[in-house]
């Protein structure tokens, strides 16, 4: 049933909650400094609620890795764990939710045990899925940063992803959209690499695979603030955090339209969408060819 186009939908892209990350970030000890984080429960929360009062309501609501700051095995990590999904148990019913692993989640260097790990707290590390005619990636970027401890896993994801794309093309699908933590590229598709981008002959691999499938944009959060730019017409969306903020954006979500020719996008902050909902722009685009 989800193959088909039924007319323009939405979702809510949210990054990185990152529960004990203020914290440490505010007393400089990020491997060991995030043993509070009632400030970010309460942005997760407002989060919450902002989505359950919308209306239409979004398809489903997507988090873009780093749900918690605790790396694998560390001290505070399960406490972390169990109250992000505290926090998500309130999401409305109705909204599915849809998980992507981030570098805190299975680690800088994953293995198969981090991954393990986080695909019986999370669900799976990747896989695909369809909502009205358009066809979802969702990726372990972390396999394209760092896969020494466990080429054999980065592999499988290559094949699958290739076999996934194979499955796109014959369905005749509107859109192909990818979902994951690390983007390609800032701003920019040939910036330098650092911490916040894959490296450039990894990009550029990924993105000639991604424009030669169609592949519309990728969404992705790790920045901890808004950028994002296009490469021959894949768009690159990056989405500042629920959680701590490392630039000038304030806490919050994007809101992705849906429609049969184009995805339109906007950052909303948490006060912004909590207040005053999503604005009438978008819910026109909703509105039409239906």
């Amino acid at each position: 049933d989800e193959y088909q186009w039924k007319g323009p939908f939405y979702f809510i892209q949210g990054a990185d909650p990152q529960f004990g990350l203020m914290k440490a970030w505010t007393c400089g000890d990020t491997d060991n400094g995030d043993d509070e984080w009632g400030e970010e429960i309460k942005l997760a929360e407002q989060a919450v609620q902002a989505i359950n009062k919308l209306n239409p309501k979004p398809k489903f609501f997507v988090l873009c890795g780093d749900l918690v700051h605790g790396m694998p095995g560390t001290l505070w990590r399960k406490n972390q764990v169990q109250d992000l999904k505290n926090v998500l148990k309130n999401t409305d019913q109705d909204i599915p939710l849809v998980f992507v692993s981030g570098n805190h989640d299975v680690g800088n260097a994953p293995t198969r045990e981090t991954i393990d790990d986080y695909c019986q707290n999370w669900g799976d590390d990747y896989f695909s899925f369809w909502v009205g005619g358009v066809f979802f990636l969702v990726l372990n970027s972390q396999l394209f940063f760092d896969s020494s401890q466990c080429p054999e896993l980065k592999e499988a994801q290559d094949v699958w992803l290739d076999e996934q794309l194979a499955v796109a093309e014959k369905q005749k699908c509107k859109h192909i959209i990818v979902f994951q933590h690390i983007p390609l590229f800032l701003e920019k598709p040939d910036e330098d690499h650092g911490y916040f981008n894959l490296e450039q002959s990894v990009r550029e691999e990924i993105m000639e695979k991604f424009l030669k499938a169609g592949i519309k944009a990728v969404f992705a959060g790790h920045y901890h603030r808004n950028a994002g730019g296009s490469y021959k017409g894949l768009e690159m969306v990056v989405s500042s955090a629920i959680g701590c903020q490392l630039g000038e954006d304030t806490h919050g979500l994007r809101v992705v339209v849906v429609t049969e020719d184009k995805l339109v996008h906007r950052y909303y902050s948490l006060d912004e969408l909590s207040s005053q909902g999503i604005e009438k722009e978008l819910l026109d685009l909703l509105a039409k060819q239906k």
